[in-house]
């Protein structure tokens, strides 16, 4: 009798990574993580990479080959997905990846510069050594990535980035709203990507907020907190006007 597939156990490293031809991040090694997260991880890489693009379907059948898996663990990963506002559920053709338009994400974009504004106005000074060692340890490896054109690399070492800055506010609600706004707009990201000065121009951002960190420079952290986030923003919505027109972008 044939036993059933379970996804109690996460597949072999190497397996997953030929499903997109991506390397996991080290975090989703680990055996006992379920396969939906790793799943989920996997497609908003895709998203992140742009190798899925706006408005593709999500076929659960070709997934579940994919990922040589059952629809069951397909299904979970697609919800968490559209949780995070990654992915999008239409009636009657099942998912796709969200077609964010121009208007959605310049909305989103003026809520998190406030917020993340309103992160670095409380956060107190003088920043404890231990933090700024912690964030200059997680850029050299952003700078690294960005150095070598590992995409994949700088995603995730940008949001550890982040997370490292906004978390020294020590408010938690507004850490995890943060934090969830930006998952809403990963999938833009490969826009600004595409453009090897935008990242060297991040790299940069980054370093002078370290700087500003260390010498309680407010005023300049909160200047380059709201110029970091426009590169991504407006790469996004010229690529989709170029695809999609003007009337699209409403």
């Amino acid at each position: 009798m044939a036993t059933a597939k379970t996804s109690k156990r996460a597949p072999p490293r190497g397996d997953i990574a030929k499903t997109s031809g991506a390397v996991l991040p080290p975090a989703a090694t680990h055996e006992r993580e379920p396969i939906a997260h790793l799943i989920a991880r996997k497609l908003e890489e895709d998203v992140v990479l742009g190798r899925r693009h706006p408005r593709e379907r999500l076929v659960e059948q070709d997934l579940c080959a994919a990922f040589d898996t059952h629809r069951g663990d397909i299904r979970l990963a697609l919800f968490e997905l559209e949780k995070r506002g990654i992915v999008e559920r239409i009636p009657n053709r099942g998912a796709i990846v969200r077609d964010l338009k121009p208007r959605e994400v310049s909305d989103i974009y003026n809520v998190r510069e406030e917020l993340e504004v309103m992160a670095v106005r409380i956060l107190p000074f003088p920043v404890a050594p231990a933090d700024i060692v912690r964030l200059e340890a997680v850029q050299r490896e952003h700078g690294k990535a960005v150095d070598a054109g590992d995409l994949l690399a700088v995603f995730h070492s940008n949001v550890q980035f982040h997370r490292a800055l906004f978390g020294l506010c020590g408010n938690a609600c507004l850490i995890e709203t943060i934090e969830n706004l930006a998952q809403k707009v990963s999938g833009i990201r490969s826009y600004a990507y595409a453009n090897p000065g935008a990242l060297n121009e991040a790299r940069q951002d980054h370093i002078a907020m370290i700087e500003a960190l260390r010498h309680s420079r407010r005023d300049e952290l909160i200047m380059l907190t709201r110029r970091h986030l426009k590169p991504a923003e407006q790469a996004y919505v010229r690529a989709y006007r170029q695809r999609f027109g003007d009337g699209a972008g409403a």
